[in-house]
């Protein structure tokens, strides 16, 4: 029996074209860079931070010895102050030149200087922060037309899509990682993270300490995320990034007016427990109150713990995200009609949200 050298049948099968296409194009992480890389930048920041003696009087009382003798502060030193330089990622949505980033990245900054991919240096300004959603604005000083990257949807965002961090972890430019989206509205209070209000992307892609403020891409290059925290210790290797639908609404408002408007009611919500004993055959969508901040809006208007919330206006409930997302839609100061189920009752209570802010730390 003949036998064919095993090179030479290889060499001998024909390779269909549309095979050898294939073969040869970019890979689809090269293609989305392509589309995006350019808008990503790199921020340095500078900022002034005073030593653990700061006595929270101002620095001439404690410099002046006439001042120290007259209010009896003989012996006590100005406090100490350092410079202190940090460094984060963001990118680049309009064409204008706006700059999207983490507010932490920025918080406090005096002096802040934005790297281009194309190795220019330029000044930004900080537009407006916000520290709830850990989301801030820069506009960028010089002459442009900019970079700008396109923005997805991620309400269309599913468990085992692409994602692609990028940004500039321990100062290293242009850094690119690969993963999947690996949990959708992951609330920071599961992370152990209070004083913020966010529903955040969970990603194995590598999100590194410099990563913060850098875009979090699908595979077709648009932005659905921006980095914002990375999980260390036990459970490495876990990254979260905040959905671009909410950071487009709060830079929209950060960009009209620097600050951002944060409506609540005043409650903690759960999913509605699929083992609930006193489900009453109904259907298990909804949100139950877990619990009501005495003199809030919730408690005014009637609500109580263990209610399950169906609707919130015209919208359905189906999970907490979609009350949170309609008092967000329909702002401070209107009344909203909420349909509940207490019990086999469904009772309609209307209730207006107030701003965040005047009901403490809550």
């Amino acid at each position: 029996m003949c036998s064919i050298p095993l090179t030479q049948s290889l060499l001998s099968v024909p390779i269909q074209a549309e095979s050898f296409e294939k073969l040869t194009k970019k890979s689809f992480v090269a293609e989305a860079l392509a589309r995006s890389g350019q808008a990503v930048v790199t921020l340095d920041t500078q900022r002034r931070v005073f030593s653990q003696g700061n006595t929270g009087l101002p620095p001439g009382l404690l410099s002046d010895p006439y001042l120290q003798r007259f209010f009896g502060l003989q012996g006590m030193r100005s406090p100490r102050s350092r410079i202190e330089r940090g460094q984060g990622s963001g990118v680049i949505f309009s064409t204008e030149g706006l700059v999207l980033t983490n507010a932490h990245v920025v918080e406090k900054t005096e002096r802040l200087m934005i790297g281009m991919s194309d190795g220019r240096r330029l000044p930004g300004r900080v537009v407006g922060q916000d520290s709830l959603t850990d989301l801030a604005v820069i506009q960028l000083e010089g002459t442009g037309p900019w970079p700008s990257a396109p923005l997805g949807n991620s309400d269309n965002l599913e468990v085992g899509d692409w994602a692609i961090a990028v940004g500039n972890p321990f100062g290293l430019e242009n850094t690119v990682t690969l993963g999947i989206i690996s949990n959708l509205n992951r609330n920071v209070a599961q992370l152990g993270i209070s004083g913020k209000r966010l529903e955040l992307i969970q990603t194995d892609a590598a999100i590194n300490p410099g990563n913060s403020g850098g875009p979090l891409l699908n595979s077709e290059g648009e932005v659905i995320g921006i980095n914002t925290l990375v999980r260390s210790g036990p459970g490495a290797g876990l990254g979260f990034a905040i959905p671009i639908n909410r950071a487009r609404e709060i830079a929209k408002q950060l960009v009209e007016r620097g600050s951002v408007s944060h409506p609540m009611i005043g409650v903690s919500l759960s999913s509605v427990p699929r083992t609930n004993p006193n489900n009453y055959n109904f259907k298990e969508a909804g949100a139950m109150i877990r619990y009501v901040i005495p003199g809030a809006p919730a408690e005014i208007g009637g609500i109580q713990v263990g209610d399950v919330i169906i609707t919130v206006g015209e919208k359905e409930i189906n999970e907490p995200k979609d009350v949170i997302s309609a008092i967000n839609q329909n702002g401070v100061g209107s009344p909203l009609i909420f349909k509940i189920r207490r019990g086999v009752q469904e009772i309609k209570l209307s209730i207006t949200p107030a701003e965040i802010s005047s009901l403490g730390d809550f």
